[in-house]
């Protein structure tokens, strides 16, 4: 197989710092020798999958859809635990599923494929959903979409597990959020710019837009070249549960690893919180809701190549980091309630502190990623991926129950507050973690 070109050599080896893009620690040596190539098809397709994953947000974009089309308010408090626990609670079933495939990257197809179908479906109820009939569609077109996320993110790890080396995936991850990032600030900029135009179609376009990032992404990973890996040891759903829990009773770093990250969803979990107070002050206008969309693709725009660089060196000091930052966060956000009337009715202030969360929060992600990545082997990558998803997703819709419960009672304010306990209690448990980079 021809080897990539001296020039996209030399760019990857600027990108990752390296001098010598061979220098492989853990991937075969022919996966080496295609790794600039894989890296730049890496790279565009997590820029479409990010952008996606951004204008179809259930922490911004779907909420403001909701509304639009006069969802009861319930459903629109379903959208960030359906959004999340549907794309980790079924990879444990998915693990066993892939690992008789020899690669990968065609079930990552196959998950993008279907999001783009999500998305399109979502774009067109933006224009002729109506009341609970569509918000009703929208959960179950979300459902859809979010079971078909947790495909594509098990096979995204393992695909990448195998054509990136270690120390060279965090900084991959953090580019592609920075160009993602770009893009979602153009977005948002043309929402700002609409102002009080019709958001029906504002709204579609960006759903739109949503549907042709996951078809750049599975356009991207179709020619990613995946060396065929191991078939042993594929087993059925229930044998997968009683492999999972084996690990967790035998690998303690891994069990530490993810009582670390349970305790991290304070950050996914107080951002929607964060951005519902800034709409409660300042009303539902669609610049509004482009504000945010912008301080968040700027966030991720800087954020990510910085949190990358720091994973490849120390992915436990990452989250240590994050979850510091969650903490300040939350507390400040729960403080903003207290700002002059003309400040407090104002969604620049909250705009401001979103946008720290942001890049909080993608430190968070990054590191945990970055993390659960480098503690497995490619043996049993799919397997730790897939049991730390779906604990991860049962704990999102318990807590998630629990917090919206919480926030109906005490208000988004003392939620914060809460959440901030929790993100201190994830420094905690982060620090203790071994290093395994």
């Amino acid at each position: 197989m021809a080897e990539s070109p001296i020039s996209q050599t030399r760019l990857f080896e600027r990108l990752t710092g390296d001098d010598d893009s061979r220098m492989c620690e853990d991937i075969p040596e022919q996966a080496c020798k295609e790794q600039p190539r894989n890296f730049f098809l890496h790279l565009f397709a997590a820029l479409g999958n990010k952008l996606a994953d951004e204008l179809s947000s259930a922490r911004l974009v779907l909420p403001w859809l909701m509304g639009l089309i006069g969802a009861p308010v319930w459903m629109v408090g379903l959208l960030v635990p359906i959004r999340e626990a549907g794309a980790l609670l079924p990879q444990i079933f998915v693990a066993g599923f892939i690992r008789p495939k020899p690669q990968r990257k065609w079930v990552w197809v196959a998950g993008a494929l279907l999001q783009a179908v999500c998305a399109g479906c979502l774009a067109l109820l933006a224009l002729w959903g109506e009341s609970t009939f569509g918000g009703a569609l929208v959960l179950a077109a979300l459902v859809l979409l979010s079971l078909s996320r947790g495909v594509s993110s098990i096979a995204t790890k393992d695909v990448m597990g195998k054509t990136i080396a270690k120390r060279r995936r965090g900084t991959l991850m953090g580019y592609s959020g920075s160009i993602a990032g770009a893009a979602t600030l153009v977005a948002g900029g043309v929402l700002v710019l609409m102002g009080n135009r019709p958001g029906e179609w504002a709204l579609a376009a960006l759903l739109g837009v949503a549907a042709l990032g996951w078809l750049l992404n599975a356009f991207c990973v179709a020619r990613i070249k995946e060396e065929p890996g191991a078939v042993e040891g594929g087993e059925n759903a229930w044998s997968s549960i009683k492999t999972g829990v084996s690990l967790l009773k035998s690998d303690r770093a891994f069990l530490h690893f993810n009582v670390s990250r349970a305790l991290l969803l304070s950050s996914a979990l107080a951002l929607p919180y964060l951005a519902l107070l800034g709409q409660q002050q300042s009303g539902d206008d669609l610049s509004n809701l482009g504000l945010l969309v912008v301080v968040s693709g700027l966030a991720a725009m800087v954020a990510s190549p910085i949190w990358g660089k720091l994973a490849d060196q120390s992915s436990r000091r990452v989250m240590c980091y994050a979850a510091l930052g969650t903490t300040a966060c939350c507390v400040l956000g729960a403080s903003l309630i207290q700002l002059p009337d003309q400040w407090a009715q104002s969604v620049v202030p909250y705009a401001l502190v979103y946008a720290l969360l942001t890049i909080v929060h993608h430190g968070v992600r990054l590191g945990r990623k970055t993390y659960l990545v480098d503690i497995a082997t490619q043996d049993n990558r799919a397997l730790y991926v897939a049991l730390s998803n779906t604990l991860t997703g049962i704990l999102m819709l318990a807590v998630g129950g629990v917090v919206g419960a919480l926030s109906q009672w005490l208000g988004s304010a003392w939620l914060l507050l809460i959440l901030a306990v929790t993100a201190f209690f994830a420094l905690l448990s982060a620090y203790r973690l071994p290093e395994v980079e």
